[in-house]
């Protein structure tokens, strides 16, 4: 069985995101700048699939298998070296 997402819900600092294994998770606003900066109105305007969860207005996908493995933003910038 595949875990995937049912319910996302935000708190000051984090967002919960209840699985369909029973499971909720705890994740630090902090670790995805794009949800961190975004409005409640933009947070709350998500899609679920079976593998993450997608904000359109946003451009932000997260997969349920890299929450669980503690991952965070995995966008990098380059960095340019004189």
């Amino acid at each position: 069985m595949t875990t995937s997402p049912k319910r996302v819900t935000f708190d000051e600092d984090s967002f919960w995101v209840e699985l369909n294994d029973g499971r909720t998770i705890g994740v630090p606003l902090a670790w995805f700048p794009r949800l961190l900066n975004a409005a409640p109105a933009q947070r709350a305007d998500y899609e679920l699939s079976p593998c993450g969860i997608h904000w359109d207005a946003l451009d932000e996908d997260i997969s349920i298998e890299g929450l669980l493995a503690g991952r965070g933003d995995m966008t990098h910038r380059r960095q340019h070296v004189a």
